[in-house]
């Protein structure tokens, strides 16, 4: 055993190297862990001074780890190497010197010293873009592909033989940012480690530089960043991203320097708005709702998010003319008039103020909430109709502001658009259905980038409902852009919870007040009878929004007493916090009640979302969705994956199969590390005991099972009938089953409507099939019925044992499958119950209370039910165990899903 073991240790640290690494930052940090994961030994990490007592993130983790680190200020002293650094690094020994990104010029006694000699990389597809600023200049120069290149150190600047480069498409709206933390960080850490285990092996490459092509651009000035605004719109906005955000692009408006961040390029179609006169540009930009649109030399669009004057101040463009930097408004005779008045208003709130000037600022003089409420009302009543907020004083404090702002209101200037919607509208169940088809971005419908539409089937015939969008990636970049700014500029990142808590309660109760139209809705796109469509896909949707909206304003921290630093004393307190833009991907089984679970709380929390719906039920979720702080992008082809993936997401939250939540977490792991809670697959257990009540059981049982035609993630996907009551309990089942109607979900007498969509269906048939196969009884059903449309016999298999496929795996359908227990093998079903992978739900029938207990106890799922079963409530917390996810939908335990706490010590 020792003999073995010392050969895997040899062969483990044969072809590693010892290595001084060179450099700084996180990216130096990553590099510097994984080449110490692959077993090459770091003899020594030479870094930069301490900045401020902080030391770089690269000398941290190699102090921790005992590596000796060097944080010489300088190499060289006058253009010649300094003899005790050199000496200093000599004394490490190492055998390549790696470099993942280096600021300080290093000596060629240096670079040449190891037997492997140096390797750099550079985050640009050399000889392109040599020198400091490759990923500004590759935007900049509006490049196709981005990339990056490790090669061999030489006397040159970025002119050594290539060793590896690896290439990526620029997107039409990629930042500095974007393309770092999509390509040029994660790929760039394992390409610099392949690199040296490459050398380490004897096969790395040294491939020449050619000077075809070649280009060096220094580091940009806010000098020389000034935008050329008389060149086509894709260059300005090139240029826009490619300085953002340092050193800024800037341009001249109103006579000042104004600095432009966020850009992005328009499609056709440019919304409304205030025009703004731009110096040098060949038509005066718009101020609209969204930012400010520039107009290149071709005539075409783009949009920038943010502006930042030269005191430093940044505001969203879009607030351009509210900002009180601005060009003001010409006010008139009447406007004077009134003006003065306001001023009168003013002077009786902040009495102790002895004039009220064009300066002086509401809340600095003393005001407090109640003078906001005191202001906006007299203000009203003085102009009857006026449509004035109490976050129109908190956005313009001084005087002036406010009056600017309330002229615009007073003019109607600054009306919100109304919201256009494209609906597909179709007569159906007495009523006209009006259904959203678009994506839904930043505040409104829009087709998606692509153009492409999808149809969507309706399950009880296999008609066509109406196309949707097809989205696409550069459609979910967009969203998440939106997402973001809502958060951290809009007027969601900055309400009261308690205002956020009334804008839930509005949405459950104008729900309500569709409700009709909603599970009409819900029935013709998943084919859930309409009843059950009304009862719970809408009702328990309509209750889990009201359930989170009072939860708003009552998500609290706490206190915790810490040990004393005397003669000080200290506060320790934890607050819970919001994380970010969240995305949530949702099933096609239950559309609006999953977009509820997981929205109402995400949103309860005050975090913005994306919502992805299932590709073939959409329309529900594209119906409630009317809000900028929600963006709705039906499902095209890598949405899901590009959510996963994006760095500006904070939380996913997914329900669906486990194969595919195991991609989704590895994905958010690989990505950004983000937060996740699976609801994933299910094959829950249901046993039911000789000293049961019979009828409760069958009742129970049956919905167990066929409840939502099956398609119910907690559904019963196995029965376990003692052996004494089991024969006659399959004959009232029997009994049951042959009374259900299968027909029209919009029948009010219909039991049992279609399968979701063809392809599930075709599943259930060969499931069935599988079944019989093995050697299980086929007592009923098992065929698909002989109509258009796509409806599943209600089945029924027995005599099922426990290696069989059915006995194992999910059939997510209308499909029973019973196996009998030996009488009084309490242990023996227990065992056969929890021998799955899967623990989302379980249950027991029993008059037996201490029975009831231990089996409630030993079941292995997150929701054991006890005489009942699909007793769901918006209180009570949803999840399972092993391979049926993690984390928990609807109760308190949600919100905690979409918060993080916060720490704080206080010394007083």
């Amino acid at each position: 055993m020792l003999f073995l073991l010392s050969c895997l240790l040899q062969n483990y640290y044969q072809n590693k190297l010892r290595l001084a690494l060179i450099g700084q930052s996180l990216f130096g940090q990553e590099v510097y862990t994984n080449l110490r994961k692959q077993g090459h030994r770091v003899v020594g990490v030479f870094t930069v001074p301490d900045r401020d007592g902080k030391a770089d993130p690269l000398a941290v983790v190699a102090e921790k780890d005992g590596t000796p680190v060097f944080k010489f200020p300088r190499w060289r002293v006058k253009g010649k190497p300094i003899t005790e650094v050199v000496e200093a690094y000599k004394a490490v020994g190492a055998e390549l010197n790696v470099m993942p990104f280096c600021s300080q010029f290093i000596p060629m006694n240096v670079i040449d010293h190891p037997a492997h000699g140096s390797i750099i990389y550079h985050p640009s597809i050399l000889p392109l873009h040599r020198g400091a600023s490759a990923i500004n200049w590759t935007l900049i120069n509006g490049d196709k592909k981005a990339g990056f290149s490790i090669f061999w150190a030489d006397d040159g600047l970025d002119t050594g033989p290539i060793l590896l480069q690896r290439e990526c498409p620029v997107e039409p709206n990629d930042t500095v940012d974007s393309l770092y933390n999509r390509f040029l960080f994660p790929e760039g850490i394992k390409a610099m480690v392949e690199s040296v285990q490459l050398i380490a092996d004897g096969k790395a490459p040294r491939v020449p530089q050619t000077e075809e092509g070649a280009s060096y651009e220094g580091i940009q000035k806010k000098s020389n960043s000034k935008v050329n605004l008389a060149q086509p719109a894709e260059a300005i906005h090139n240029w826009i991203r490619g300085h953002d955000k340092v050193p800024g692009a800037w341009a001249v408006i109103d006579g000042r320097t104004v600095t432009l961040y966020g850009s992005s390029m328009l499609g056709e179609s440019v919304p409304a708005g205030q025009p703004l006169e731009i110096e040098g540009a060949s038509q005066p930009g718009v101020v609209t709702k969204n930012g400010l649109v520039l107009y290149g030399s071709d005539s075409k669009a783009l949009m920038v998010k943010n502006l930042q004057f030269e005191d430093g101040k940044m505001i969203p463009a879009a607030k351009y003319f509210y900002s009180g930097d601005t060009a003001r408004v010409e006010l008139t005779d009447d406007e004077r008039k009134i003006a003065e008045e306001i001023r009168g208003i003013w002077k009786g709130i902040l009495s102790n103020v002895a004039a009220i000037e064009e300066t002086t600022d509401f809340f600095k003089s003393g005001a407090a909430s109640m003078d906001v409420v005191r202001l906006v009302e007299e203000i009203k009543q003085r102009c009857v109709g006026l449509q004035l907020q109490n976050e129109d004083v908190y956005m313009a404090t001084t005087f002036q502001d406010f009056i600017q702002t309330f002229v615009r209101r007073l003019r109607g200037e600054d009306q919100e658009e109304e919201m256009v919607i494209d609906y597909a509208t179709k007569d159906v169940n007495n009523m006209t259905v009006k259904m959203p088809w678009q994506c839904f971005i930043n505040g409104k419908f829009e087709d998606a980038e692509n153009g492409k539409t999808a149809n969507t089937i309706n399950p009880a015939d296999g008609s066509v409902i109406c196309k949707v969008a097809y989205a696409s990636v550069g459609d979910v970049d967009r969203a998440v852009a939106a997402a973001k700014e809502a958060f951290e500029v809009g007027p969601w990142g900055r309400m009261n919870p308690r205002d956020r808590g009334t804008l839930l309660y509005k949405l459950a109760d104008l729900m309500e007040e569709h409700q009709e139209e909603l599970a009409t809705i819900e029935s013709i796109d998943s084919g859930a009878v309409y009843t059950l469509a009304l009862k719970t896909h809408v009702g328990m949707s309509i209750q889990t929004f009201r359930y989170f909206a009072g939860w708003c304003d009552k998500i609290q921290g706490k206190t915790i007493p810490i040990n004393q630093a005397r003669p000080n004393r200290n506060l320790t307190f934890t607050k819970k916090e919001p994380l970010g833009v969240c995305a949530i991907i949702i099933p096609w089984n239950y559309p609006l009640m999953m977009l509820a679970w997981k929205s109402a709380a995400c949103l309860a929390a005050g975090n913005t979302l994306v919502l992805k719906p299932a590709q073939v039920r959409t329309h529900t979720p594209a119906y409630i969705t009317t809000d900028s702080v929600v963006d709705f992008i039906p499902a095209g082809g890598m949405v899901g994956q590009r959510l996963s993936d994006h760095p500006d997401i904070r939380k996913l939250g997914f329900t669906g199969s486990t194969p595919i939540g195991k991609q989704i977490m590895k994905s958010c792991a690989l990505s950004n590390l983000k937060k996740v809670s699976l609801e994933l697959g299910g094959k829950s257990p249901l046993i039911i005991f000789s000293d049961c009540d019979m009828d409760k059981a069958v009742r129970m049982g049956m919905s167990s099972v066929f409840f939502n035609k099956g398609e119910n993630c907690i559904a019963a996907g196995r029965l376990f009938v003692e052996e004494s009551i089991h024969d006659e309990y399959i004959r009232r089942v029997l009994e049951e089953i042959k009374k259900m109607k299968v027909g029209d979900p919009l029948d009010r007498s219909t039991d049992h409507g279609p399968q979701n969509h063809k392809a599930h269906m075709d599943k259930l048939v060969e499931y069935c099939e599988v079944g019989v196969k093995e050697g299980a009884t086929l007592v009923y059903g098992g065929k698909q019925v002989d109509r258009p449309g796509f409806f599943m016999e209600p089945t029924l298999f027995t005599d099922v044992e426990d290696h069989m496929f059915i006995a194992k795996e999910e059939s997510f359908g209308p499909i029973m499958v019973v196996s009998k227990f030996k009488d009084g093998d309490i242990d023996g079903v227990l065992n056969r119950a929890n021998d799955t992978e899967f623990g989302l739900a379980s249950g027991v029938f029993t008059r037996d209370i201490n029975k009831a207990m231990y089996v409630s106890e030993k079941l292995d799922a997150g929701t054991v039910f006890v005489n009942t079963y699909n007793k769901t409530d918006v209180a009570s917390p949803f999840g399972g165990f092993k391979q049926s996810g993690f984390g928990k939908d609807l109760g308190e335990d949600a919100l905690n899903e979409y918060l993080r706490t916060k720490a704080v010590t206080v010394e007083y």
